[in-house]
C-alpha cells in the first residue's frame, strides 16, 4: 500500500538526510549517531519520503532495535535424598530425564547468611563429578539492605542427577530450587565512548558520584564499571541519565530520570543492563555507608543499534529520510502486523549527511494589533466611548 500526499508534506520537517541504494522492494537502513541530537526522542517524526512528480510518496517502515534475548527453559526434577555430615549438608536432585541445564535458583528461609557450596552431577548416583566447587551465595537483610545472591550459573551440563552440599553450622531451610536451561540470543550492540569522566567521593553524604558526559546523544543500554576492594562488598547502585538542563549562578544543573537501581557487588559482574534509552550525560551513583569508597576503573558503555527495515514500492524515487518536527504523531503502518512477511535477507542502505531542508517552513502569526487598520479602528472606537461618557456627565 502506497501513502501518497497532495502537498509534499516534507515541509513539516527541519532536517532530511538521502536515502543512497534504493534497488529493489525491501531494505534495512541503521540509523546513525549524529540522527539522535535532533530527532524526537521517541522517533515519533521519522518518515521516508520518495518524490514523484509533484506527489510525495510516504515509506513504511518498521523500527528495530537488536536487544538480547534471553529463553529460560524450567527442567522438571524431583528431590531425592537430603542428608549431612561434617562437611556440610546434601540435597541431590533427580532429572525426570537427562537434560542440558545451566542454572539453578535457590530460595531459603533465612534472611541473613553467608555460605559456601559445592554443586556435582551424577548419571548413576554413585560416582559425582565437580560442577561448582567453593562458590558463595549470600543473603543480607536487615534496615539499610535487602540483597540476596542464590542464583547458580555455570557451563552447560547434563546429568540425570545433581548434588548441592552447603557448607553450614545449622542446617539451611531451603524453601524452593528452580532448575533451568537458559540462552541468550545476543542482540546487536555498538560500543559508546565517552568524552568526560569525573569522580567525586562525597564524604558527606557517605557516597561515590560519578558523571559521565558523551560527544553526542546516543543510545545506551549496557554499562559496565571496573570496581576492586581489598574486601567483598556490596553497594547500592542508581544509574541516571539527564533529561534536560537549566543555567543557575552556580552553573548549569541537570535533571536527571533513572535508568537503573540495584546492588554492586564482589559476588556479581558488575555490569547492568537497561531500557534503550537516547542519553548524553549520566550519573552514577554509589552508596557507601561507612565503608571506605571503592577503587573504580574502566567504564564501557554499549547501546542497542536502531535499523529500519523499509519497503520500496518504487525503487527508482528519490528516497530520503525526515526528521525534526515536535508535533507530529507516530506513524502507523500496515506492514507491523504482517512482519512475518518480510524477506530475511535485506540489503543494507546509506543513509547520507544531515542537510537543513529547504522546504521546510512554519507558520507565523502576526500579532492582531500588527494592522494598522485595526488599530485605526480600535482609536475610534476608544475615541467615540471616551466622547459619549464626556457627554453624559456634562449633562447631568
Amino acid at each position: 500500500m502506497c501513502f501518497y500526499i497532495a502537498s509534499a508534506q516534507t515541509d513539516a520537517f527541519k532536517f532530511k538526510r538521502n536515502i543512497i541504494g534504493v534497488n529493489s522492494a525491501w531494505h534495512k537502513l541503521q540509523l546513525p549517531n549524529q540522527l539522535y541530537k535532533n530527532a524526537n526522542s521517541g522517533f515519533d517524526d521519522l518518515r521516508i519520503f520518495g518524490v514523484d512528480g509533484k506527489d510525495t510518496l510516504e515509506v513504511p517502515y518498521l523500527l528495530k532495535q537488536r536487544a538480547d534475548k534471553v529463553i529460560s527453559k524450567e527442567v522438571d526434577f524431583k528431590p531425592v535424598n537430603e542428608s549431612a555430615n561434617s562437611n556440610g549438608f546434601f540435597y541431590t536432585f533427580q532429572l525426570n530425564s537427562a537434560s542440558t541445564i545451566n542454572q539453578i535458583n535457590l530460595a531459603f528461609k533465612e534472611g541473613n547468611f553467608n555460605w559456601q557450596i559445592t554443586l556435582e552431577g551424577s548419571n548413576t548416583n554413585t560416582e559425582w563429578f565437580t560442577i561448582l566447587k567453593d562458590y558463595r551465595i549470600l543473603s543480607i537483610k536487615n534496615n539499610d539492605t535487602d540483597y540476596q545472591f542464590t542464583k547458580l550459573s555455570f557451563p552447560d551440563s547434563k546429568y540425570l542427577y545433581y548434588r548441592l552440599m552447603i557448607r553450614s553450622a545449622e542446617k539451611p531451610g531451603l524453601l524452593e530450587a528452580l532448575i533451568n536451561k537458559t540462552d541468550t540470543i545476543k542482540g546487536t550492540y555498538q560500543d559508546v565512548k565517552y568524552k568526560t569522566f569525573r569522580l567525586n567521593n562525597d564524604a558527606v553524604n557517605k557516597e561515590t558520584v560519578i558523571d559521565v558526559t558523551l560527544e553526542n546523544p546516543v543510545p545506551l543500554s549496557n554499562l559496565s564499571l571496573n570496581a576492586q576492594s581489598d574486601f567483598d562488598f556490596y553497594r547500592s547502585i542508581k544509574i541516571e541519565y539527564a533529561t534536560d538542563s537549566f543555567k543557575t549562578d552556580k552553573g548549569m544543573q541537570y535533571n536527571y530520570a533513572s535508568l537503573y537501581q540495584g546492588t554492586l557487588s564482589s559476588l556479581e559482574k558488575p555490569e547492568y543492563n537497561f531500557e534503550n534509552t537516547i542519553a548524553s550525560r549520566l550519573k552514577i551513583t554509589i552508596q557507601n555507608n561507612d565503608n571506605k569508597p571503592l577503587r573504580l576503573g574502566k567504564l564501557e558503555l554499549k547501546g542497542n543499534i536502531y535499523e529500519i527495515i523499509a519497503r520500496f514500492d518504487k525503487p527508482k524515487l528519490t528516497y530520503a529520510i525526515f526528521y525534526g518536527n515536535d508535533k507530529i504523531k507516530a506513524p502507523s503502518y500496515e506492514i507491523e502486523k504482517f512482519e512475518s512477511k518480510i524477506p530475511e535477507n535485506l540489503t543494507s542502505l546509506t543513509i547520507g549527511e544531515e542537510q537543513k531542508n529547504s522546504t521546510y517552513t512554519t507558520k507565523i502569526e502576526k500579532p492582531l494589533f500588527e494592522n494598522k487598520v485595526w488599530l485605526w479602528a480600535l482609536m475610534a472606537v476608544i475615541i467615540a466611548l471616551l466622547g459619549w461618557f464626556s457627554f453624559k456627565m456634562l449633562k447631568n
